[in-house]
């Protein structure tokens, strides 16, 4: 299986929007509630009281406290008005929480400019707005609010009051309050750019997961589809022979040739019914129950390669098992995670093998392993170090594409999830002389049915 150089090729899901749909904007909406954000204000509100309490009453600097109480009892009057306005588990629109978060930094600058600027140590105060700003919200609000704080950080070494002191000490030199400002400036930057990376790589984790959990789903109900088809045919079975025996008693006893003829009607859609039954019963994935839990290896990569046997001219697909000599060949129980994580590989490995694709299936004492090989160009470098993330893919588009998928980026990612939660290990490898391979290796006590 073998995979472009530019990035991992397991993608299954095929749509015209992907563009959009993978858009930091799109997948990590606005998300501030109205709870958090008057949290998180009266946290700032009482730390900026404390500061004032604390130069007034313990250090008693001569400062303007007056109009230092007026700004902070504005920006109480503004929580205690946004609190009551609208229920606490409302999430703001990105444009009001812009606007809240903007009158968070001016009301913060007000302040700062009454008790030093720059020259005031409590200036990082600023990162506040600026850090729930990168963890909520989209890029553009946030580089808004971001650029407002640099500015009026900027501002604040030009245009502020001394900084309050009981000694009559000479303002601090322009040249130290704009290096102040520049490392606030860079704080901002820094702390905001590291939160809001954390932050989209979460959502995207979380939305990729979410796939994962829906496709595997869809997988357990087909076989949950499987059961029920198995026991229709399991249960049908002895009606329909009885039917099929009184069809033909009526036939032989019939007097009348209208009779017999409706008779031996019956007799031949009795016969259909009991074909069509014992073509479900002889599929693996629609036998009894008992033997629906379980399948042989061989069984396995069969079903794994049998949707993509036929999918290119191009491309031949094989499956082979292999073990260890004088061990007992064994049944594996029946895991949607498998079947789809290996159709996924195979799938994509049609995309780009050159003309040769091997299912091989290893079986020892004491481990299973399923391995999808070809003899394509192989990974690139700086594609096994992105293996196994969400959101990377260079799948040709439908054009080129000998499927007809479109690659987003999701494939690998929750083929290795499912892979992994049935306790596999998967790993992923250049073969030599070329080629791509992708195994997966579990306990043979994991997976075998005793």
């Amino acid at each position: 299986m073998s995979v472009q150089p530019q990035a991992d090729r397991l993608d299954t899901a095929p749509t015209s929007g992907a563009q959009d749909v993978w858009d930091t904007a799109a997948i990590r909406r606005g998300h501030l509630r109205v709870r958090t954000l008057v949290t998180l204000r009266w946290m700032v509100i009482g730390g900026e009281i404390a500061l004032l309490a604390a130069m007034a009453f313990g250090l008693r600097y001569p400062a303007p406290y007056f109009f230092c109480a007026i700004v902070v009892a504005a920006g109480a009057f503004v929580n205690v008005l946004t609190g009551v306005a609208s229920p606490p588990q409302r999430v703001m629109g990105d444009n009001e929480a812009l606007a809240q978060l903007s009158l968070d930094v001016l009301q913060m600058s007000l302040l700062l400019g009454l008790i030093g600027g720059t020259a005031n140590p409590f200036i990082l105060i600023l990162l506040a707005p600026v850090t729930l700003a990168a963890a909520t919200l989209p890029l553009r609000p946030l580089l808004v609010v971001g650029g407002l704080a640099a500015g009026l950080s900027m501002l604040l070494a030009v245009v502020a009051l001394p900084y309050p002191s009981l000694h009559a000490e000479p303002r601090l030199s322009l040249e130290f309050r704009l290096a102040a400002g520049i490392a606030n400036v860079a704080g901002i930057a820094l702390v905001a750019g590291y939160v809001r990376q954390s932050v989209v790589e979460a959502a995207r984790m979380a939305l990729a997961l979410d796939v994962t959990q829906t496709v595997l789903a869809r997988e357990q109900k087909l076989s949950a589809l499987g059961a029920l088809a198995a026991a229709a045919a399991h249960e049908l079975g002895t009606p329909l022979a009885t039917i099929a025996i009184v069809a033909k008693e009526m036939a032989r006893e019939a007097t009348q040739p209208q009779v017999k003829e409706d008779a031996e009607l019956l007799i031949a859609q009795a016969d259909r019914c009991r074909e069509i039954l014992k073509r479900l019963a002889a599929t693996p994935d629609k036998a009894t129950d008992e033997v629906h839990e379980r399948l042989s290896l061989r069984q396995l990569v069969q079903e794994v390669i049998q949707p993509h046997a036929n999918a290119s001219k191009e491309v031949r697909v094989e499956a082979i098992v292999t073990g260890a000599k004088d061990v007992k060949t064994p049944d594996i129980r029946r895991l949607p995670e498998i079947t789809h994580a290996f159709t996924t590989f195979v799938e994509n490995a049609v995309d780009f093998a050159k003309s040769e694709i091997l299912v091989s299936a290893r079986f020892d004492a004491d481990s299973v392993s399923i391995e999808v090989r070809d003899d394509g160009p192989g990974f690139s470098p700086e594609i096994l170090a992105k293996l196994g993330e969400p959101y990377v893919t260079s799948r040709p588009g439908a054009e080129g594409s000998r499927t007809g998928h479109i690659g987003m980026g999701l494939g690998f990612f929750i083929s290795k999830t499912l892979l992994e939660r049935t306790g596999a290990e998967v790993t992923f490898h250049n073969a030599k002389p070329r080629g791509a391979v992708v195994a997966a290796r579990w306990p043979r006590s994991l997976v075998e049915v005793v």
